[in-house]
């Protein structure tokens, strides 16, 4: 396990981020992190879905949308208060994953990507709730922030960034990393089959660079990323291609696992 630190803590992080972007719209690519795992896991219609942590909305929305039952919670009020406004017949709540305010098995699936690793407290506490809140047979699919090259890297670019702009060097809990073996085991723990943990590019590391990105994402915008997945030219894919086929757990960003509760 290992611990990235910024200049601010992880809810003024969030915070800031989901004001200063607008609400999502349904995400568009079925192919890419996260709709591709979510579509893996929630193999019916029938069974109500909980998408936890779900920020600016792009997996809520894309469900609800098609007519399934989803509830979307989020702990950062503006992005809650950005959904509502943005449709109003989203079921979307301020909610705390380590203290769900759902009856046991209220969910056959729950969602929740980018959330466990914002934990810097209570991640067991987080992961036992995820159990209590689904019924028996009822599926998991979550991503955590990966413990490798990648994720050391970005976060050497960050402090680089930082220091140059004359911020002092981060010292607030950011987010938690995980090797997959210690993701897996962190919900065996709790009492889950875990079905697999894969190694996932979300934000390849060449996209932070304009030069690999996709033509239509050369200027950076947050909300197309989010719909269509973070896009590469064809000379960053062929290189992110190599790195994620010889090298998938040093060059991934996220483990994404999937579990059911016995």
């Amino acid at each position: 396990m290992r611990i990235t630190y910024r200049s601010r803590g992880v809810k003024d992080y969030w915070a800031s981020r989901w004001a200063d972007i607008p609400a999502d719209s349904a995400m568009t690519n079925e192919g890419v992190y996260p709709l591709k795992y979510a579509l893996q896991t929630v193999v019916s219609r029938d069974g109500a879905i909980l998408e936890a942590g779900c920020g600016a909305g792009r997996i809520l929305r894309y469900f609800h949308e098609r007519g399934y039952d989803i509830t979307g919670i989020d702990y950062i009020d503006v992005a809650v208060a950005k959904l509502r406004d943005a449709d109003p017949t989203l079921k979307v709540e301020t909610g705390d994953i380590t203290r769900l305010q759902f009856p046991d098995g209220r969910f056959r699936y729950v969602l929740a990507y980018g959330l466990y690793h914002n934990l810097e407290h209570g991640l067991d506490a987080a992961v036992a709730e995820t159990l209590r809140v689904l019924e028996p047979g009822g599926r998991v699919c979550a991503s955590f922030r990966a413990d490798n090259i990648q994720t050391r890297l970005t976060d050497r670019l960050a402090d680089r960034r930082a220091r140059r702009s004359g911020k002092v060097a981060g010292t607030a809990f950011h987010k938690m990393n995980l090797t997959r073996r210690e993701f897996a085991a962190l919900f065996e723990r709790a009492g889950f089959v875990v079905e697999s943990v894969s190694p996932v590019e979300n934000m390849p590391i060449l996209y932070k660079f304009a030069f690999f990105r996709a033509r239509t994402h050369k200027a950076f915008d947050e909300n197309r990323a989010r719909a269509e997945g973070y896009r590469l030219s064809g000379l960053g894919q062929l290189l992110q291609d190599a790195l994620m086929r010889f090298l998938p757990d040093q060059f991934c960003n996220i483990y994404v696992l999937i579990a059911r509760r016995p």
